[in-house]
């Protein structure tokens, strides 16, 4: 009979979990003699945050929600920033961890890796529930599956004490269905779709919950002639298309495709102000007269609107029923690409060039998943780029924001589409929070190239302090000497100034995982 350790590892595969990342320790040896044999891979990563922002990156590129596996305690507190900022991003992700034996808990006994309550800890992050005995087990994983694919989907939590571990288990009986989300009522539909048939013009603005219904969203916008402004993690789902507008509603272009006569479709965007007032400035227009597709409730009911449909993306789209139009859509929004783009240099006279960098990016490796950490070229593609693959483009500088993101995410990335070139775009000092898992694509032979904006500093927030008219203190961390740090991960090496053409050739050469510097002045 196996051990409900094996058993869980058992469950995961026969769920469609077919990687996990994490580092071993003694409490969860068990968990890891599950692995053995099993067809579910286990990707060691260098530190419990890179494994969890590792299951994030796989989770945005695969659909599926990623698995880490963590050790009590430590462990498991090294991976809340990354499950934090899945939360942020509404990224499925599962987190199994130990906890010390039930006996103890609660009892401050000093026990390796204990903690006043666990549980507790988790709980105000996210749900989290303890397997108790093997009875327990296919149930909670049953509830963990079902509340990643329901409402807004995020990070779970399951804690296996180590005297369950080992205990005997039967075999799982089948996974349980996983509860389809519901359509809206006809009268909803019906409401939205009277409200989109009498509107002078309409704008949609798509957010990271309309990815994987490119499809729809584009049938609809080109039905209601309507230019699609895109949030960040919705990038890539228009690409190149006349109705696209791939920027962000913190740019008064964008803000102005919304004025009187306007009908806002707003599509699984949780209207946050990272991306829609990011400089803080206020000044949005008034939203509540727009239609929201959403499915979570509670996001629902954050922001007025005159009509709130709860459900898939996808679904809900398809079941709109309006009268196609002509008009001047495509005006309109080739109008706002132009004056947004324009705008970067306003906000700051850096932008274009980083943008053009970015966009360097896109012509040398045609289809690669950008994986961003928080930098300066990121924040300008955040404002303004357009990718050109769905889903493509995403990194942690919007919401939580974690530095030390990428290098973990960009793995995660890379082995949900096996052969795809990877970018991971980072900045000298986010590069120094998250160094080793560099090492772990070499393990893993992955096509990622490290991209690293090297301005030997905390640029972006030195400028923050200057217009602030404080003293720039703590912005100047000495870099790594790129060449040999580098050679200390067995990665190929190039260096390259601003330029555009030497950037494009250097990635031209190869896929990776290697090392290319920017040096940004």
């Amino acid at each position: 009979m196996k051990t409900v350790g094996q058993a869980l590892v058992a469950g995961l595969a026969a769920r469609g979990v077919e990687v996990v990342f994490g580092i071993p320790g003694v409490h969860t040896v068990e968990l890891y003699r599950g692995l053995a044999g099993s067809p579910v891979r286990h990707v060691t990563v260098r530190h419990e945050q890179g494994a969890a922002f590792a299951a994030d990156g796989y989770a945005r590129v695969s659909g599926k929600p990623g698995v880490a596996f963590v050790i009590t305690g430590p462990g498991l507190t090294n991976a809340l920033t990354a499950m934090a900022q899945a939360k942020a991003d509404s990224v499925p992700m599962l987190v199994i961890s130990g906890v010390n034996r039930r006996a103890s808990l609660g009892l401050g006994m000093g026990l390796l890796h204990e903690l006043p309550d666990q549980a507790a800890m988790v709980a105000a992050l996210c749900p989290t529930r303890q397997v108790t005995g093997a009875a327990d087990l296919a149930p909670v994983l049953d509830w963990a599956f079902a509340t990643m694919a329901t409402g807004r989907p995020g990070p779970v939590h399951i804690e296996v004490p180590t005297d369950v571990m080992p205990l005997p288990c039967p075999d799982l009986p089948a996974p349980a269905a996983i509860p389809a989300r519901p359509l809206p009522e006809a009268a909803a539909l019906a409401r939205a779709g009277a409200l989109l048939d009498a509107a002078e013009r309409i704008v949609i603005l798509a957010g990271g919950g309309a990815r994987g219904a490119e499809g729809p969203l584009l049938a609809l916008a080109e039905a209601l002639d309507a230019p699609v402004a895109m949030t960040t993690n919705a990038r890539g789902l228009l690409h190149g298309h006349p109705l696209a507008v791939p920027g962000s509603m913190s740019l008064d272009a964008v803000r102005a495709l919304i004025g009187p006569g306007a009908q806002v479709l707003a599509v699984g965007t949780e209207l946050g102000p990272t991306d829609y007032d990011m400089y803080v400035r206020g000044g949005l227009p008034d939203l509540s007269g727009m239609i929201r597709i959403d499915a979570c409730a509670t996001q629902l009911s954050r922001h007025p609107a005159a009509v709130a449909l709860q459900g898939d993306a996808a679904a809900v789209l398809s079941a709109l029923r309006v009268r196609p139009r002509t008009g001047d859509g495509a005006g309109r929004a080739a109008e706002a690409r132009a004056a947004a783009r324009a705008e970067l240099a306003g906000l700051n006279p850096a932008m274009p060039t980083q943008l053009r960098m970015v966009e360097t990016i896109r012509a040398a490796l045609p289809g690669a998943i950008i994986v961003g950490d928080s930098t300066q070229p990121v924040y300008a593609g955040n404002l303004y780029y357009d990718h050109d693959r769905p889903g493509g483009w995403f990194n942690a500088a919007t919401g939580y924001g974690a530095l030390g993101y990428g290098p973990g995410a960009a793995i995660g990335a890379a082995l949900a589409a096996p052969g795809t070139p990877v970018v991971c775009l980072i900045g000298d000092g986010g590069l120094q929070f998250s160094p080793g898992e560099l090492r772990t694509a070499v393990d893993e032979a992955l096509p990622i190239t490290f991209l690293v904006w090297n301005n030997a500093g905390f640029r972006e927030i030195a400028e923050a302090m200057a217009g602030a008219g404080t003293e720039i203190i703590g912005c100047t961390p000495s870099p790594l000497k790129m060449q040999p740090f580098a050679a200390a991960c067995d990665l190929p090496f190039a260096s390259v100034g601003m330029d555009p053409d030497a950037l494009q050739a250097a990635l031209a050469s190869g896929q990776g995982p290697r090392m290319v510097e920017v040096r940004a002045p």
